[in-house]
């Protein structure tokens, strides 16, 4: 699908929309006039008529309303003993239900339902009575332990979040990690650098190794050492112990003066990066592992690839990567034609997407554990955030430049790749050409790219797929290391049916994908050979340390 000019702001607003569509630029509005239109008048009564009866039951203490086993908000024991907080707790969450329930009224097709849920969603986190002072018994019990001084402390967490944070709460303490010393800390170099990217080749951990390079390759809307987090819970680390002779390219953070690149130069730099890892160990080809976003790059590189008939990847490997829009997803929601526009408008002014939009965009799909958590913690209890790794790699986030977004929005968004209708360095992407085999890994309770939405990728290419499905979620799914006695991986034989076809056949059994991963790279990663005593080569010499210069870049 080739890139089509972005369209005028005056375009968007009187040719082929309205002036609603211009001012909506996601759709929210438009999602909540479906829903009052669908439901109607009717369904808006019947709702309120109920919702009156229940606080009614609710005011004479006879509701059977309990907030759910999992809801943080309300575990003080005084939501259930005090009167006026048992009341407080039980109204609140059956307002709540009676306004999400307008949306199960509407029936709606499946992206307007997605973007009204959205927005309701928001609304009721943020009416929860647990985000006011006085309506939060944990902090008033807190008030009065410490004579006050958490007040204090969370006046002081307000003011640094507004000048410091955008005026989100700090989810993590960033001052306890250190690129290099606690995070991404494997030891390697820095093997080929380019002006969009570099390549780090990790210093082997065993004595022999496995001939094929394996190529981590990371979402560009986030830092790569998501899979290089603390010591033990290091995918990369982890490859190594397996004997893989392993490299992760790392995206530089784009400025405005980037805000040309777009697909095509990071399909392009990807290949580039792959080829300089296959020269290294003196191999034909490389194995590569794409996570979430990278994915979708990985799979651009493999179609084209594919019509040139390039032998270069081995395995490709998919981690919590949605190919196929047409699937319902929470990022599928964007997908409408009107929204993509707005979007393609919005980054094509600026020049790029902030990372910090980003990040606001990503903690609102998840208000109550990602925004109102840590509201609560830091300024009604007056705490500071802990430290924990995978936090503070999601605090280090980056930006997006307008083409690539542009590229995103049209070419995935819309379903190009998944329909044949992409194009990538100038040739036509077919995935049904690819014939490598491939590693499609998912997580049940993943709310980012649900896993039936990952469970069509195996109908997308031409070679042997597997399915391996986690019992974790989105980020979880890929910190997934061995020794957790929770973790499960289920798997199946067969890839040809349906989802829910796939699972009933399916073995649920103990352990994590990166031990059900290694096996099988393990199969496709060639010969056994010695570990080589040097990083680089003479086309491709060593050069800064691991985690090298783009992944410092602010």
């Amino acid at each position: 699908m080739p890139d089509t000019p972005i369209r005028s702001e005056a375009e968007i607003a009187v040719g082929g929309g309205d002036l609603l569509g211009a001012m909506d630029l996601f759709g929210f509005a438009g999602a909540l006039g479906s829903v009052l239109t669908r439901a109607g008048p009717s369904g808006a009564a019947r709702r309120a008529r109920s919702l009156l009866v229940e606080l009614a039951r609710i005011a004479a203490d006879r509701s059977d309303i309990v907030p759910a086993p999992r809801d943080w908000r309300f575990k003080n024991r005084a939501w259930q003993d005090n009167p006026v907080f048992r009341r407080l707790a039980r109204s609140y969450l059956a307002w709540a239900e009676a306004v999400l329930g307008l949306v199960d009224d509407a029936d709606l097709d499946w992206r307007t339902d997605e973007r009204a849920r959205f927005v309701l969603h928001n609304v009721t986190a943020a009416c929860a009575p647990t985000n006011a002072f006085l309506l939060n018994p944990d902090a008033l019990e807190r008030a009065f332990e410490t004579g006050g001084r958490s007040v204090l402390r969370g006046w002081r967490n307000v003011g640094r979040d507004v000048l410091h944070n955008h005026g989100l709460p700090r989810t993590v303490d960033r001052g306890a990690f250190e690129l290099g010393r606690n995070l991404a800390a494997t030891p390697g170099a820095v093997v080929f650098k380019s002006e969009v990217c570099e390549l780090i080749q990790y210093t082997p951990t065993t004595d022999v190794v496995w001939e094929t390079p394996v190529v981590v390759v990371p979402p560009q809307i986030n830092k790569y050492y998501v899979m290089d987090l603390s010591p033990g819970r290091s995918f990369i680390a982890y490859a190594l112990e397996r004997g893989f002779q392993t490299y992760a390219v790392s995206w530089r953070n784009p400025t405005r003066d980037h805000g040309d690149w777009d697909l095509d130069t990071y399909v392009g730099a990807l290949h580039d990066a792959v080829t300089a890892a296959a020269e290294i160990c003196s191999s034909a080809s490389a194995n590569i592992v794409g996570v979430c976003a990278g994915g979708l790059t990985t799979a651009s590189l493999l179609g084209h690839l594919a019509t040139l008939g390039d032998e270069l990847v081995r395995s490709a490997t998919f981690a919590v990567t949605q190919i196929d829009y047409s699937v319902p997803s929470m990022i599928g929601m964007f997908s409408s034609p009107r929204i993509v526009r707005n979007s393609a408008r919005m980054s094509a002014l600026s020049g790029s997407l902030n990372g910090s939009s980003l990040e606001a965009m990503f903690a609102a799909l998840r208000p109550n554990d990602l925004i109102w958590n840590y509201w609560v913690n830091n300024n009604l209890l007056g705490e500071d955030p802990s430290a924990f790794d995978v936090l503070a790699w999601n605090a280090d986030s980056t930006a997006l430049p307008a083409a690539l977004h542009q590229s995103f929005l049209r070419v995935y968004l819309q379903n190009g790749l998944a329909l044949g209708e992409a194009s990538v360095l100038g040739s036509p992407v077919d995935l049904g050409k690819v014939e490598c085999d491939t590693l499609v890994v998912a997580g049940r309770t993943d709310h980012l790219v649900p896993w039936r939405a990952c469970y069509a990728n195996c109908g997308l290419f031409g070679g042997p797929t597997e399915f391996v499905l986690t019992s974790s979620g989105h980020i979880q799914s890929l910190v997934n290391p061995p020794g957790s006695a929770r973790m499960t991986v289920t798997t199946g034989a067969d890839t040809d049916g349906g989802a829910d076809e796939w699972l009933a056949e399916a073995k649920e059994t103990p352990g994590v994908w990166w031990e059900r991963w290694a096996d099988w790279q393990a199969c496709r990663a060639g010969q056994e050979r010695p570990a080589p005593r040097s990083l680089g080569s003479r086309a491709n010499p060593a050069g800064a340390p691991a985690p090298g210069d783009y992944v410092l870049n602010r």
